[in-house]
Order: structure tokens, then C-alpha cells, then sequence
């Protein structure tokens, strides 16, 4: 992977040993600490229009989660080793070892799961949290099983080992770029940037981070909806100022309630937001508006 494009120009590397392997992030800016984690079945690389620019003002991590990117993608069975409760404790070796044991968290996709997760457990951790595009996990699976919402990736994903990973194998290009545009506005891959999809592939086609990204996916089925229900059943919600921005398109289709009411319904009663002009990729196909946003946020 050494020969692909560095879209973090001026942002210094790091290899953060953890109990499971190594961990990549990328660094830069300086002030109150800002940590970015990513989608599925992206990395740290959506970040490229987002991070120098929140770095103007903010110390900026944008980090790679186990099982995607650069970093270690562990052998797991039923989704053990990627709960979002094992994910984000890579989150806080990350931020330690750079010096940082509170910050504020934004979170896309699979990212904003652990970071949710990582606010409702350790409070203390998180100052501001932002959650791009995602419903709860619980909310999501309830749709799906009751019939309101299509099981999709979701499902089958979340398929025993190793039915999905031997299906996706034969030709992971064509799974996941099918994904990509489907979620995105124009239904193509002209909102990413090239040397962005490059470097997903580079990761994607390796079958140990296909291993990994379904076993995010059976966490999700499981413990997820598990660490969920415990918590609304405690009537436990996240102390820290939330923010929940949406795109126009992937999460909107066919919902009575916005995500937002959503949120504020289940686990963040004070959370502010909205929707921005955007497919599910906010990041990518609107930098623009998500920086505005994110920027006023954390003043």
C-alpha cells in the first residue's frame, strides 16, 4: 500500500500497539482534540476533505478501526472481537498514547456506532460527540425484523462465517463499489475521489478485512442490539452535547421519523441537528456543509 496517494499531507503517521495488534492513525492541527472514525467499508481516507480543515483550529486523529484499513484485523467468531465496546477501547489507546484522554468524537457509519457506544459507557471520555448518518443499532434491526425496513447488507452480513466472506471473496470489487454507489446521491462512484477508492480497494480485497467487516456485522446482530436494549431499558441516555446530521437520501427513504426524532426518542433526548444536502456519504459528497456544521459545533 506504500505506493498509494497520501491525501494527509502535513498530517504525521502512527502505529498504536493494542492488545489485539496495531492500530493506524493519522495526526494533525493543534488545539482541543478532535478523533474521526470512519464507515463501512471505508477507513480513516473519508476524512480527506474534512480533517485539515477542522485542523485549522483542533489536534485532529483520524483513525483506522480494527479490521479496516491498515489496522490488525484479529480472527473472531460471532462478531467477539468487534463489538463496538472492544472497537472503541482501540479508540482510547489511540487517544492516550497521543496524550488526550477526553475529546470530542464524529462518528460516520459504522464509526458512529462506536462512538455512541463509547459516550454511553464512558461519559467522562467524550466532551462532543457527532453522529453522521446512522440510527441506532437496536432501531435499525427492530425495522428490519418487523418487516418496515429491507435486511440488505445488513442481513447478510451478518450470516454465519463463512457464507457471506466466500461470496464477497470471489469478487470484492463488485460487491463493495456496488454498495458505494448505491448509498451515494448520484447512484455512482464520481463523489469519491479516486485515489480514496484506490485505497479501499487496497484494503478490501484482502480477505482478512472481509473476515473482519462481517464480523462487525454479527456483533451488530447480537451484542449490539444486547448493549442497546440494556440501556433503554435503564432509561440511559448520553450526557455529552450531540450532534446528529443526516444526508437527504439514504437514511430518509420510507422513515415516519426523522433520524434525529429518533435519537431524541432513544438515546440522545437533547441532541440538535438536521439534514444536509447528501447521499449517505456526507463526508465525502458534502464536505462542505459537514465542515460548516462540525465547525460551529465544536466552537
Amino acid at each position: 500500500m506504500t505506493d498509494l496517494a497520501d491525501l494527509f499531507p502535513g498530517f504525521q503517521s502512527h502505529w498504536v500497539d493494542t492488545s489485539i495488534g496495531r492500530i493506524f492513525a493519522r495526526s494533525g492541527g493543534q488545539g482541543t482534540p478532535v478523533v474521526l472514525l470512519h464507515g463501512f467499508p471505508e477507513s480513516h481516507v473519508m476524512w480527506h476533505r474534512v480533517a485539515p480543515a477542522l485542523a485549522e483550529n483542533h489536534f485532529v486523529v483520524a483513525m483506522d478501526l480494527r479490521g479496516y484499513g491498515w489496522s490488525s484485523a484479529p480472527r473472531s467468531e460471532g462478531g467477539a472481537f468487534y463489538t463496538k465496546r472492544a472497537m472503541y477501547e482501540d479508540v482510547i489507546a489511540v487517544m492516550e498514547s497521543l496524550g488526550h484522554v477526553h475529546f470530542h468524537v464524529v462518528g460516520h457509519d459504522r464509526g458512529a456506532r462506536v462512538a455512541y457506544r463509547l459516550a454511553l459507557d464512558h461519559p467522562g471520555r467524550v466532551d462532543r460527540l457527532a453522529l453522521l448518518d446512522i440510527l441506532p443499532t437496536a432501531e435499525v434491526w427492530k425495522n428490519i425484523r418487523s418487516g418496515a425496513a429491507p435486511g440488505a447488507h445488513w442481513e447478510f452480513l451478518s450470516q454465519p462465517a463463512p457464507q457471506p466472506e466466500q461470496t464477497i471473496a470471489s469478487d470484492p470489487d463488485a460487491y463493495f463499489e456496488k454498495l458505494l454507489s448505491t448509498w451515494t446521491q448520484q447512484q455512482s462512484l464520481r463523489a469519491f475521489d479516486a485515489r480514496a477508492v484506490a485505497m479501499y480497494r487496497a484494503a478490501w480485497r484482502d480477505p482478512s478485512r472481509i473476515h473482519a467487516m462481517c464480523e462487525d456485522y454479527r456483533a451488530g446482530a447480537t451484542s449490539e442490539v444486547e448493549a442497546d436494549a440494556a440501556d433503554a431499558a435503564a432509561h440511559k441516555t448520553i450526557s455529552s452535547p450531540t450532534l446528529v446530521l443526516n444526508g437527504d437520501f439514504y437514511l430518509t427513504r420510507g422513515g415516519v421519523e426523522t433520524p434525529l426524532e429518533v435519537w431524541r426518542r432513544t438515546f440522545a433526548p437533547d441532541a440538535r441537528g438536521g439534514m444536509i444536502d447528501s447521499g449517505h456519504f456526507l463526508a465525502e459528497e458534502n464536505a462542505e456543509d459537514t465542515i460548516a456544521i462540525l465547525k460551529a459545533f465544536f466552537k
